[in-house]
C-alpha cells in the first residue's frame, strides 16, 4: 500500500452512470416485499429484482383508471367527430 495516493483526477458519484430514462434513487421497503421480488427472480432462475420491481409498478400504474377529466375529453372528442 502506497503511503498517499493521488485523488486530483477523481471524479464523485456512481462509478457506471444509469442508463439513459433511468434515475438512481433511494427507497426503503418491507424485507417481505424485498424477499418476495428477489424470491420470484430466483425461482425463474435469472432477471434482476430491481426490473421486476420496476415492472410491476409500470402495470399498477396501467391499470389505473382514467381521470374524470380524461373521460369527459375523450367522450367529447367522440360525439364531435361523429357529428362533423
Amino acid at each position: 500500500m502506497k503511503k498517499q495516493y493521488d485523488f486530483s483526477k477523481g471524479k464523485r458519484g456512481a462509478v457506471v452512470s444509469p442508463a439513459r430514462g433511468k434515475s438512481r434513487i433511494t427507497i426503503r421497503l418491507d424485507d417481505e416485499i424485498l424477499n418476495w421480488f428477489r424470491r420470484e427472480v430466483n425461482n425463474a432462475g435469472c432477471g434482476n429484482y430491481q426490473t421486476l420491481i420496476n415492472d410491476a409498478l409500470r402495470e399498477y400504474i396501467k391499470k389505473q383508471p382514467e381521470s374524470l377529466e380524461k373521460i369527459v375529453r375523450r367522450v367529447v372528442r367522440e360525439e364531435v367527430r361523429k357529428i362533423a
